[in-house]
């Protein structure tokens, strides 16, 4: 199962993810180009879970590029709510979407409950053709809890409130650096790379 590419399409429009994923894959040899220079339109969710959305993005992006392709899906998943936002994180509060009204709705659906606990989860999958029987899958998990008033200026999304008691402070308190070391996606993405790493030996 080698993964013979130097090439692979980022089935995302978001510059940070492309930025962060292009750091980490470097070192492998295999450079990562947003799916934008080939013009793939971003494609709908429509799953319940955050890995079949993930492949059908994969898919879609090597379909029309030609190229392996990279996906991740990823939200905050509350216990004492089930599991939500889950993979509707992004639009928890509606369209269009606004980080704001997630975290109010969030936040309301909340107020009666003593249980905070949640995590942001991650997975990535990586194909290498559109029609790829075997997609390379590695996914993280990231534990905290869900605080009623934001804290910290940086990172994004329910950053703000998402508290993780072992550091004393949200996520939006950490640099950029100890968040992409703690974060899901980091996490996933080191998975990811020990895949490859092993896949090349």
């Amino acid at each position: 199962m080698q993964p013979y590419f130097e090439k692979i399409i980022l089935a995302s429009g978001n510059t940070g993810k492309l930025t962060e994923i292009q750091q980490i894959l470097e070192p492998l040899g295999i450079e990562a180009i947003a799916q934008s220079v080939f013009t793939v339109p971003e494609i709908d969710e429509p799953f319940d879970t955050f890995l079949e959305n993930a492949l059908l993005k994969a898919r879609h992006a090597s379909r029309l590029s030609g190229l392996p392709a990279l996906a991740d899906d990823s939200g905050i998943c509350v216990n004492v709510l089930h599991g939500e936002p889950g993979v509707r994180s992004a639009r928890y509060g509606g369209e269009p979407k606004s980080d704001e009204r997630n975290n109010q709705m969030l936040v309301q659906a909340l107020e009666n409950h003593s249980d905070r606990s949640a995590c942001f989860y991650c997975v990535l999958v990586l194909v290498r053709h559109a029609a790829d029987p075997q997609p390379i899958i590695a996914d993280g998990c990231w534990q905290g809890q869900i605080i009623s008033q934001p804290r910290g200026m940086n990172g994004f999304g329910y950053d703000p409130y998402f508290f993780l008691p072992d550091l004393g402070r949200t996520s939006a308190e950490l640099s950029s650096e100890q968040k992409n070391q703690l974060s899901h996606r980091g996490r996933a993405l080191r998975k990811l790379v020990d895949i490859l790493a092993e896949h090349r030996n």
